[in-house]
């Protein structure tokens, strides 16, 4: 792993558990009065060190080249319906509920942002995609993962950015989850697979942090106000596409086109 990565990585961390530290404080009860929504605030320290970092490296052309992608939106219909597949996850689950219980109350859960309860569906569903999409995908897939890719095979680099990934929650599990084994194992094997299929979409379409961003937003909205079984089907259908993908394309590309690599000058 080159220096600007190891230091993308040291400034994502470090400036979103500034944002995270104290709410874990404030959850373990050691602190109050922290605001809940700071959690999303958290969100964008990807998102920073990816500007830094390319900044630094890259210079000004760099951080124009990023952000081109954070919009590439020119991705053909099949990887749109791709960005928001978890929707469709979500409906079946739904629907299979509505089926066996006679009610949709699974459906209002769609979209809860729990920092900001008041928000309807719509505008839930857009916060998820504007702080941790844009926010986190930036930098995982956006910055993070091209360079990987470069040194190693798309599914090694997807392996390192989510287990990286996964430990960049960890101050959560003080406020946000539930901080048990089984709890953690479970979130660390999702996450994984989640950054596999991302690995798959962001490679699919040329490098659109734009796609990877509504993905992530969207299973999000699914998952976090959803009663557990949304949650928990969700999450075996991103497994079960991680471990399909990689039969059907292969760990050197996870993708029917040539991984997306970035090589680094200066620093090593």
């Amino acid at each position: 792993m080159s220096r600007p990565t190891i230091l993308y990585f040291l400034l994502a961390y470090g400036l979103s558990w500034c944002v995270f530290t104290p709410l874990a404080l404030q959850g373990r009860g050691i602190i109050s009065g922290v605001p809940a929504w700071l959690h999303l605030l958290g969100a964008y320290g990807p998102l920073a060190a990816a500007f830094i970092v390319t900044l630094l490296t890259a210079g000004f052309a760099g951080v124009r080249e990023l952000a081109s992608r954070m919009v590439r939106w020119r991705i053909g219909w099949v990887w749109w319906l791709a960005a928001f597949s978890p929707v469709a996850v979500f409906g079946v689950v739904v629907v299979v509920l509505r089926l066996i219980d006679g009610t949709w109350q699974a459906a209002a859960g769609f979209g809860y942002v729990a920092e900001l309860p008041q928000l309807g569906w719509l505008a839930g569903w857009a916060v998820w995609v504007l702080t941790f999409g844009i926010g986190e995908e930036t930098g995982w897939r956006g910055f993070a993962l091209p360079r990987l890719q470069a040194r190693y095979n798309a599914r090694d680099a997807a392996l390192i950015v989510g287990l990286l990934w996964a430990g960049w929650h960890a101050p959560a599990f003080f406020y946000n989850y539930e901080p048990s084994l089984i709890a953690v194992v479970t979130f660390v094997v999702g996450i994984v697979a989640g950054a596999m299929v991302l690995a798959w979409l962001y490679n699919s379409t040329g490098g659109s942090i734009l796609a990877t961003a509504l993905w992530h937003g969207t299973y999000n909205a699914v998952v976090a106000g959803g009663e557990a079984v949304v949650a928990a089907v969700t999450t075996a259908a991103v497994i079960l596409a991680f471990i399909v993908i990689v039969r059907r394309y292969g760990p050197e590309h996870l993708a029917a086109r040539p991984r997306q690599a970035v090589g680094e000058s200066g620093w090593g």
